[in-house]
Parts: C-alpha cells; sequence; structure tokens
C-alpha cells in the first residue's frame, strides 16, 4: 500500500520527453526542500524510466539539474517512487526490472494517494 504523502507528481512520459520528466523531479525536490513529503508516481510510459540508469542521460541544461542527479537527490531526501502495476503490464515492464528503491502500486492505490494529498501535479 503507498504512504499518504503531501505532494505527488504524476508522470506519464518517458526520455522521449525530457522536459517533462525533468520538471517532474525538480518539483519533486522542491517540494522536499520546503518540508513536505513527496512522492512520484509513474504512470503510462513513464513505467520505462522505473528501471535502473533509464535517465541517467536526460539533461535538459541550465537552470536544470540532469534527472540522474535530480533522482538521486529526491531518493536521499526522502522521497518516494512508485510505479503503477496496470501500466507496466500494459507496456511489457517486469517487476524484475524496475529499480528496486521504487514500489510497485494497483491501480486501485492510485486514487486515494491523489485524493490524500494536499497537492498534485500532472505532468501529462
Amino acid at each position: 500500500m503507498a504512504e499518504q504523502t503531501d505532494y505527488v507528481g504524476t508522470l506519464f512520459d518517458e526520455v522521449n520527453n525530457p522536459n517533462k520528466v525533468t520538471v517532474a523531479f525538480t518539483m519533486g525536490v522542491k517540494a522536499l526542500e520546503a518540508g513536505h513529503s513527496a512522492t512520484i508516481m509513474l504512470m503510462v510510459d513513464a513505467v520505462h524510466l522505473a528501471k535502473p540508469g533509464k535517465v541517467d542521460e536526460l539533461d535538459i541544461g541550465a537552470p536544470f539539474m540532469p534527472v540522474k542527479d535530480l533522482q538521486e537527490a529526491f531518493l536521499k531526501n526522502g522521497g518516494k517512487i512508485v510505479v503503477c502495476k496496470a501500466c507496466m503490464i500494459h507496456n511489457g515492464v517486469e517487476d524484475n526490472e524496475i529499480d528496486e528503491r521504487f514500489q510497485i502500486i494497483s491501480a486501485e492505490e492510485v486514487v486515494p494517494l491523489l485524493m490524500n494529498a494536499q497537492g498534485t501535479l500532472q505532468l501529462t
């Protein structure tokens, strides 16, 4: 079961849209820096980002940090990354391909996660 969190950023895109990926992780880091708990939810095509090393080459340049650095800062500072199981199945991503630091959640957990958050950002 996904934990309740203050902020949820939902990401639908993967490496083909580095701007949205960068913004999702930047806002997650900013939420943590402001003292909020934060979760980034990977849905639709973004489930591919849950594979280790997938974000390593994403860097859109200043004033933004590279996504690898953002992801590490997010996790180091207590952020949670959750991955939609139904989206994984639809996109052919197996459980054993997912970064072990991430949590796989069911479709039934998505709505309560969003509804219980104080704020959300949907990057679709």
